[in-house]
C-alpha cells in the first residue's frame, strides 16, 4: 500500500480508502461481513474509512463503529452530513442547528468521541458559507472533529468556501470528495486544478464508475451489479450515455488485456495517477470484491497506458455528466432558472 499526505494536514492516508456505502441494508452486508472486510482492509494497509450518516439511514455508521472498535487508533475515520436524514425539513442541510445535531448522531452511532474528517456531503444552497464554516470551526475547537471537508462541490463553490474562511477568520475545508473515474473526467478541467491551488486533499468516489469499470459489465452480458437493481436507468444501454460508456469499456478492456492488467487495476491506477488525488475510495460489498480491488494497491500505470486511456476518453470529459450530483440547483429546478 502507498500513502500520501492528506492535503496540508500532515495526515498520511492510504491511496486506497475503504468506502462504507454498501454496508447495511443497501448492500445487504451485515456485521460479520463488515467486520471481516474492515479487518482485511486494515491488515492490507488501508487506513482511511469513509462513511456517511445517510448510508442505510445510519446503519453503515453503526456497523463501521463496531468493526473498528478495537482498532480506532489505526483508522482515519471519515463521515459526512447534509443529505436528508428523514422527511422532516430541518433534518438536512449545512446549518449550525442541523450539523451540531447530525454530528452528535454520528458520534453515537460510530461509538467514538471524535471524527477525524467530517465532510459536508453536498453543498447546501440555502445556507451561507460563513454559517457552515463557523459551526464546523466550533465543533473542531470542541474536539469533536479534527478536520473538515467538502464533497461533490463544483469548483466555484470550493473557491467561495476558501474565500469565506479567509474573510471571516474561520477554519477551512481541507479536503474535497469528488466523483472521478476514467468515464467521468470532468473534474480535471476545473475542480482538480482548484484543489491543487488551495492544497486540498482529494478522496475520489466511484473510481469504478458504479461497476462499469469492474470488468463485470461487457457487451452481450446481462448487467448484474448491485447498483443496477436500484438505479436501472444508469445501466440501460438504450440510453445514449450508457451506450457511450459501454463502447469505452470495451476499448478499455482491450487496453487492460494488452497491458497485463485487470480492469480494476486499470481503473484504480488511473485515478491514483493524478497528482491531485490522495486516495481512491473503493466500496466493496464482499471480501472477494475487496481482494480484487486490493490487487490495484501498488498499480502504477506507465505513460503509454495513460496516453491510450486519453485516446478512449479525452481529458476533462464526462460520459454521463448528469450522474455526478454536482449540477447547480438552477439547472435542475425550472423555478430557479433566470431568477
Amino acid at each position: 500500500m502507498r500513502y500520501r499526505t492528506l492535503g496540508r494536514t500532515g495526515v498520511q492516508a492510504s491511496t486506497l480508502a475503504l468506502g462504507a456505502m454498501n454496508f447495511g441494508r443497501l448492500g445487504r452486508t451485515g456485521q460479520d461481513d463488515v467486520t471481516a472486510i474492515v479487518d482485511a482492509a486494515l491488515d492490507a494497509g488501508i487506513n482511511l474509512v469513509d462513511t456517511a450518516d445517510v448510508y442505510s439511514g445510519g446503519e453503515s455508521e453503526e456497523l463501521v463503529g463496531r468493526a473498528v472498535a478495537g482498532r480506532r487508533d489505526d483508522v482515519v475515520l471519515a463521515t459526512k452530513a447534509s443529505l436528508p436524514m428523514g422527511d422532516e425539513p430541518h433534518r438536512r442541510g449545512a446549518s449550525r442547528r442541523w450539523l451540531t445535531t447530525a454530528l452528535d448522531g454520528s458520534l453515537r452511532r460510530l461509538g467514538v468521541d471524535h471524527i477525524d474528517l467530517y465532510q459536508i456531503h453536498r453543498w447546501d444552497p440555502g445556507t451561507d458559507d460563513e454559517e457552515t464554516l463557523s459551526a464546523l470551526t466550533d465543533l473542531q475547537r470542541a474536539g469533536k472533529i479534527r478536520y473538515f471537508g467538502s464533497s461533490t462541490y463544483p469548483a466555484y463553490r470550493i473557491v467561495q468556501a476558501q474565500w469565506a474562511a479567509r474573510e471571516h477568520h474561520l477554519g477551512r475545508y481541507v479536503t474535497e470528495q469528488p466523483n472521478y473515474s476514467i468515464l467521468q473526467r470532468g473534474i480535471e478541467a476545473h475542480v482538480l486544478p482548484v484543489t491543487q491551488q488551495y492544497g486540498l486533499g482529494v478522496l475520489a468516489w466511484s473510481p469504478l464508475a458504479s461497476g462499469w469499470l469492474s470488468g463485470a459489465i461487457r457487451a452481450g452480458r446481462e448487467v448484474t451489479t448491485s447498483r443496477s437493481a436500484f438505479l436501472p436507468q444508469r445501466f440501460d444501454t438504450k440510453v445514449p450515455a450508457n451506450r457511450a460508456k459501454l463502447d469505452a469499456v470495451e476499448k478499455l478492456a482491450t487496453l487492460a488485456d494488452e497491458a497485463g492488467l485487470t480492469m480494476i487495476q486499470l481503473a484504480l491506477g488511473f485515478v491514483t495517477a493524478h497528482p491531485a488525488v490522495t486516495s481512491a475510495i473503493i466500496g466493496p460489498r464482499t471480501l472477494d470484491h475487496l481482494r480484487s480491488q486490493l490487487a490495484a494497491a501498488d498499480t502504477v500505470l506507465p505513460a503509454d497506458v495513460l496516453d491510450a486511456i486519453d485516446g478512449i476518453v479525452a481529458p476533462g470529459v464526462d460520459l454521463a455528466a448528469h450522474e455526478k450530483n454536482d449540477a447547480p440547483p438552477a439547472l435542475l429546478d425550472a423555478s430557479l432558472r433566470r431568477r
